[in-house]
């Protein structure tokens, strides 16, 4: 069982940046691959980033790459979301997941939301144009 918490969250304008983290509390290894996932009113949640739990492997949407960073630190078993260049098309509440299976089977899986097993309550990104 593991609980997440995101912090971060706010309004900033176009062009701006926001750094979001997640702390995650539960038994050492039921928190395995990490992710981010937002969701925009009206559509479906989407991947944003995912890494490995060593930190030394990481994927993102193509919306996310070259803008967002996914980081972790495996010591205080938070995972972190640099996003830079912030557009409105970002705005959305931003989800931390994690699953005990690998970053392996996580990208096996696409990154669907259905290969992680524990969320977050969200944290909103509202980006002005």
């Amino acid at each position: 069982q593991v609980e997440l918490a995101e912090s971060g969250g706010g309004l900033v304008q176009a062009g701006d940046s926001l750094r979001l983290s997640c702390a995650a509390n539960g038994r050492t290894y039921s928190s395995i691959a990490m992710g981010w996932f937002r969701q925009a009113p009206g559509k479906e949640r989407e991947f944003v980033a995912a890494i490995s739990l060593s930190g030394d492997t990481s994927s993102y949407a193509d919306s996310a790459k070259g803008r967002f960073t996914i980081s972790r630190d495996k010591g205080k078993n938070r995972v972190y979301l640099q996003m830079n260049s912030l557009k409105p098309e970002d705005t959305a509440i931003y989800y931390c997941t994690t699953t005990p299976s690998s970053f392996g089977v996580v990208a096996a899986a696409k990154f669907d939301q259905r290969a992680f097993e524990y969320w977050g309550q969200g944290t909103q990104v509202t980006v002005a144009s």
